[in-house]
């Protein structure tokens, strides 16, 4: 679904540009992909192996299907928090507020829902009301306003804590109505005969595949028909190879288990949604250009402070959309929800790709970046690593993923 670019080898006849090199070696191909699109395939590489060290550490405990459902559910609303952030960073902007604002979105869930017996479907309406209403208004500031966005969402994180910590009064107030509580950990029901295996998480991994392969291909096209560089067709073919298996495994992981869970349908239709947007719509386009170059931006059009409000009204409703998880994944709204998810969000962006300064980054480098924290996290409980080690580990991986973004565009430059 990404859209990678290399150069294509001068030398390549017409009708096989980057078909290979003609000794039938793939190895050649594959070292000048990978440092051609070092950004793009740095943390996917960088996820693999981090996948397959704490799955011999741990003796193969990381990837028993039981363990990789829960590492879905666990991460389910950083990777949501994620989707947003991604956004925010590339228009050149900062975003503290999301883990107060995703506490605050809980609580005010359980007001409704716990206190006053709504019907959670309403309630869940209202709560991403309200999240869309906390981003607008921090647009606002932002956008037309001119307030740096550092100051208005630190000013925003420490209202929405306080005001859950009012609306709460310093308690954990729950349970919530089963409806809700499947959003955070429900799976999807089984159906049809006895298999051994979830068969609806199976067709769903079947039409992942489908869509995926025919994405890749139409991508290429497209690139093809504009004259793009592409990447070589052997390393094409060995893409999709390794997508499709990498779909196929953990579709067979959660298929043995209780099947997808529900949140995992949510974040595929986030992906798939604003990764479209990102890559094909215009509103994607502004972003990035507006966090690439603003002056540029403004010349050429682009109407900046409506992009950057957009941007903002959409980081709140997606964390209203984490808030309602987390309190549903938690069965209760807590004061000391959403501590340092923001954090853990904007950290998710920056190893997934994000650049310090604006206008780079994907909506699938911000799923592979939390993933990366995921695995880290999960990998490391497993093996009973202090908090405080874990801490440090995770510290070094932000600092290495920034400091990797800073020496491939001293790189790019020279």
């Amino acid at each position: 679904m990404s859209t990678d670019v290399t150069k294509t080898p001068a030398a390549a006849p017409p009708g096989k540009s980057g078909g290979g090199t003609g000794d039938g070696s793939l190895l050649p191909l594959m070292l000048d992909g990978l440092r051609r699109n070092m950004r793009q395939y740095g943390m996917l590489i960088a996820l693999g192996l981090i996948v397959v060290l704490f799955a011999v550490w741990t003796d193969g405990d990381l990837l028993l299907p039981r363990n990789v459902s829960n590492l879905v559910l666990q991460n389910s609303y950083i990777l949501i928090l994620a989707i947003g952030m991604m956004l925010v960073i590339i228009a050149g902007h900062i975003d503290l507020s999301v883990g107060s604002l995703t506490a605050f979105v809980g609580a005010f869930a359980a007001v409704l829902m716990v206190e006053h017996h709504m019907a959670w479907p309403v309630a869940l309406v209202l709560c991403l009301l309200v999240g869309a209403v906390a981003g607008s208004v921090q647009g606002f500031l932002i956008a037309y306003l001119g307030i740096p966005s550092f100051i208005v969402t630190l000013a925003g994180m420490l209202l929405f804590r306080g005001l859950t910590e009012i609306l709460l009064k310093g308690q954990t107030l729950g349970p919530f109505p089963d409806g809700l509580q499947k959003m955070g950990n429900g799976f999807l029901p089984e159906v049809g005969p006895d298999t051994n295996y979830h068969n609806i998480t199976l067709l769903l991994g079947i039409a992942v595949i489908v869509f995926v392969v025919l994405q890749e291909i139409r991508d290429r096209k497209r690139q093809q028909e504009f004259s793009l560089d592409v990447l070589p067709a052997k390393l094409f073919l060995l893409k999709l190879v390794a997508l499709v298996a990498a779909v196929l495994w953990v579709t067979m992981l959660l298929a043995s288990y209780k099947g997808a869970p529900i949140v995992l349908l949510i974040l595929g239709v986030l992906v798939v949604g604003y990764g479209y947007v990102m890559r094909n719509a215009v509103f994607g386009r502004h972003i990035y250009a507006i966090g690439g170059n603003l002056p540029a931006a403004k010349l050429s059009g682009v109407k900046d402070k409506k992009v950057t409000f957009y941007v903002f009204l959409n980081m709140g409703m997606l964390a209203a959309l984490a808030g309602l998880v987390v309190a549903a994944r938690l069965n209760a709204a807590s004061p000391k929800a959403g501590l340092n998810f923001e954090l853990e969000a904007i950290a998710s962006s920056f190893i997934g790709g994000a650049s310090m300064s604006g206008g780079v980054g994907t909506v699938l480098g911000a799923i592979i970046g939390g993933l990366v924290l995921g695995v880290l996290n999960n990998g490391m409980n497993l093996l009973s690593v202090g908090t405080d080690w874990q801490q440090v580990i995770k510290g070094l991986a932000l600092l290495a993923a920034v400091g990797f973004d800073v020496w491939n565009k001293r790189k790019s430059g020279s």
